[in-house]
This record gives structure tokens, sequence and C-alpha cells, in this order.
């Protein structure tokens, strides 16, 4: 890694718990998202680039060292973004970090046509209107930009996000497509706003063909799309192989719908 990784590492201002969660989406940026996105043409230095739910900015970072101009990280999470400007400023990175809900908040008259880049990563699913989020967010790009945007398809082994509510049982894959009585029985003991946020998922249930035609109805045109049986991610942090499903994902639906972790697309305004 960078000499920037480890003063980051290496530094006494920053937890453990914050050091881990920022490096490996700065791992995330450095050995995948920025060489995926020069290598389609979708990143080149000087481009403008927002993230949308970037926590503490560590992908963005990555973007910032590559050459990325005008960074600005928002999230709904104010100590994550706190976390992320004073990582930032301890680097030397220029980065605005801000407050904002993309889905209920009107974005900033100095936002609007404004980047060349958006980043959306694992965030998607999480909103309750695909298309209104996707329709605010085509406001801030340039003519021509692009949109980068991942997550988990809903009815895939984790895509109910059952395994972040902390009580073990939810490690089990596609515990989340069982009937409600019996998905429910392994939500028992977990986190209380983790199991609510769960069964908000339930109701958004966004899967590759929802998503596909929120695109559509936004106005975008998809320029890329790629699908994953082990996650970039995971090589961040479980140390195993990314392995596309891309070919065989876009032949079968069952094979998006069902055995795909990740769904990736790059999405141009036209």
């Amino acid at each position: 890694m960078t000499d920037f990784y480890k003063k980051i590492m290496d530094s006494s201002e920053i937890t453990e718990n914050d050091k881990y969660y920022w490096g490996y989406m700065y791992g995330l940026g450095v050995e995948t998202v920025v060489p995926y996105l020069k290598k389609l043409g979708a990143f080149k230095k000087g481009d403008s680039v927002a993230e949308i739910g970037s926590a503490e900015g560590g992908v963005l970072a990555a973007f910032v060292e590559e050459g990325a101009n005008n960074a600005l990280g928002t999230d709904i999470s104010i100590s994550r973004l706190e976390m992320g400007d004073k990582i930032a400023k301890l680097g030397g990175l220029k980065i605005e970090f801000t407050s904002h809900d993309i889905l209920t908040q009107e974005p900033r008259a100095d936002w609007k046509n404004a980047y060349d880049l958006v980043l959306l990563r694992d965030v998607i699913e999480h909103l309750d209107d695909t298309a209104l989020a996707l329709k605010n967010i085509k406001n801030i790009m340039k003519p021509g930009g692009f949109l980068f945007v991942s997550f988990p398809p809903y009815y895939s082994p984790f895509g109910g996000h059952q395994h972040t509510i902390g009580n073990g049982k939810g490690m089990y894959p596609y515990v989340h497509i069982l009937p409600d009585s019996l998905f429910y029985s392994f939500l028992k003991g977990g986190r209380e706003n983790d199991i609510w946020e769960v069964k908000r998922l339930q109701d958004i249930k966004l899967t590759p063909k929802k998503f596909l035609k929120a695109t559509a109805e936004a106005g975008f045109e998809v320029f890329q799309s790629d699908y994953y049986f082990i996650r970039p991610v995971f090589k961040m942090k479980f140390g195993l192989p990314t392995v596309k499903t891309t070919a065989l994902a876009k032949a079968i639906p069952f094979v998006r719908n069902y055995l795909s972790l990740e769904a990736c697309y790059i999405l141009r305004k036209v």
C-alpha cells in the first residue's frame, strides 16, 4: 500500500475500528474500483468525483490519490463523515464531507451538473425509491458522466443483510427468503436497529431486474454490467479471490438473482 495508507494505519489519532473500516474501503478503491473504471474509460485524472454514502471515504481517498478533483463525500452518518474528514486532513487529501440524504434533500446548487463520476457502492439497496434516487443523482452529474453502482441482489445468499444483525444465526445464507415466521426466528437476539433495517430491505427487495427498470425510468444508459460470485471487497475483508459470474449471469436469470453476491453497473448520463 501507499505511504498515505501507512500514515493512517500508524496514526494514534485513529481508532483501530475506524482504521479497519476505512482501510478495507481504501484497499478496495486502490486495487479494484479505480483500476476497473480507468480501464473502461469511466475515470481519468482530473475528473470531479462524488461518492454517495461515502462513510469514512476510503474509496474516495483512492480516487483523489489518482488525481480526482472536486471530491465530495456524502452520507447520513455524521460520525462517519467526521472521521473521514479527520483521516483526509491527516493524509493531506482535499475532500469535502457533508451530510446529505439523496432521497429527501435537494442537491446543493453547486453540485448540479458538476461531477464526471459518481460512486454508489452498497447503498442503492437501502433506498426506498430506486428510480427517484437515480434521478436525483443524475442531477449532479455532467452530461456524459458516469455512475458506478454496486449492490447485492436481494435473493442472493446474503442479499437480505441478515449477516449484519450480530447474533450468529444470521450467517446462514438464504434464510431471508424463507417464510417470515421462520426468517424472523433467525433474527431473534440480534441488534434491534439492524433487525429493523433487515425487515425494511425485505420490503425493498432490490433485484437486477428492478434496478434496470429504475435505470431506464431515470434515463440512464447502461455502459457496463458485471456480476460476481465472490465480491471484490471479500479480498480486502477475507483474503478471498474475486470470482465473476458475468457471462452466466447475463444468460441465466437464476445465476444473477440467486448466485451472484454482487451486481455491478456503470451507467452513463445521456
